[in-house]
């Protein structure tokens, strides 16, 4: 089941290849303040639909993290990370965090919230 999703201004639109089965609220102070709810998906399972020139980075800390914004609107999009599920940076295993907050008709009610605690753990 394919989702769409969008920022505010529609210059920035992807599609990721499935409904995440949780989505991520991080406490650290860059996700709290921009208030991302993340699905996490392999580079395969993400296709940005709009030109790369849509998009924005903010990279900030030890710059292993590109954070992505619409350069229009200002909307956070989605993320290019390594994996960090063991708690060290993975770049052999990247991902695409993707701000859920962004999917078109999609009821992000029905999906288990996992609060992880960035504001400790990095």
């Amino acid at each position: 089941m394919t989702i769409k999703g969008s920022c505010h201004c529609k210059a920035t639109t992807f599609e990721v290849s499935e409904a995440p089965e949780t989505v991520t609220q991080c406490t650290c102070s860059f996700c709290s303040k921009r208030g991302s709810l993340w699905a996490y998906y392999t580079p395969s399972q993400f296709k940005l639909i709009t030109p790369l020139k849509n998009v924005s980075f903010y990279e900030w800390g030890s710059k292993t993290v590109k954070h992505g914004f619409c350069a229009n609107c200002g909307c956070g999009t989605f993320t290019e990370t390594p994996d960090w599920s063991t708690g060290e940076p993975d770049f052999d295993n990247p991902k695409i965090s993707v701000n859920s907050r962004l999917f078109d008709d999609f009821n992000l009610d029905k999906v288990e919230v996992v609060v992880i605690d960035g504001k400790n753990l990095w």
